[in-house]
């Protein structure tokens, strides 16, 4: 079995094929021999920690709508953010009708019209960072995965990846509830 970590530019779709003939993830890894597929997405504009890998049942238990680890990311928005806003975000926003669980979000730096925040979720809807942040009049202008569960994107450089280690896979697995 395969488990890769990448660290996924901007630009890049998470998906193994594109019929609109866009650059995607699966172009960083055209050197592995094996197929292998994305653990979930980033979306285009988006980047930072993304696992691929061959094994079903690890993807599975990653995917399961019933995983509890957390995944965090380290997002830059304009022009500021309030503590209404954050109170809003944190406590779940309604997004097409259902609202988003509780988050953590944590103010990393405040400059005069951005702020970098850090928001730890624990479920991973479609563009859901940023439809939170637009709900409260924000703009992204940068989203990064740094983390998924035990995982860490560390000083990986951006397009390249690496192989997970054995105690990293069963890290990621216990952090899903899962044992090995």
């Amino acid at each position: 079995m395969i488990y890769i970590m990448l660290h996924k530019p901007r630009g890049y779709v998470t998906t193994v094929s594109d019929e609109q003939n866009r650059k995607t993830v699966m172009d960083l890894v055209k050197d592995i021999d094996e197929r292998i597929y994305p653990v979930g997405r980033l979306d285009k504009d988006s980047e930072g920690l993304l696992i691929l890998t061959n094994d079903g049942s690890f993807t599975n238990a990653m995917t399961h709508p019933s995983h509890n680890y957390a995944k965090v990311y380290r997002v830059t928005v304009r022009p500021k953010v309030t503590d209404e806003m954050l109170f809003n975000m944190r406590n779940g926003i309604e997004i097409e009708g259902k609202k988003t669980a509780p988050c953590e979000i944590t103010v990393l730096t405040t400059e005069e019209n951005r702020v970098v925040l850090e928001f730890i979720l624990k479920e991973g809807r479609n563009r859901q960072i940023r439809k939170m942040c637009e709900s409260q009049g924000l703009e992204v202008a940068r989203l990064k995965r740094t983390a998924i569960g035990p995982i860490k994107l560390g000083m990986l450089p951006q397009g390249k990846y690496r192989e997970l280690s054995e105690q990293e896979i069963k890290k990621l697995l216990r952090s899903a509830g899962k044992s090995e």
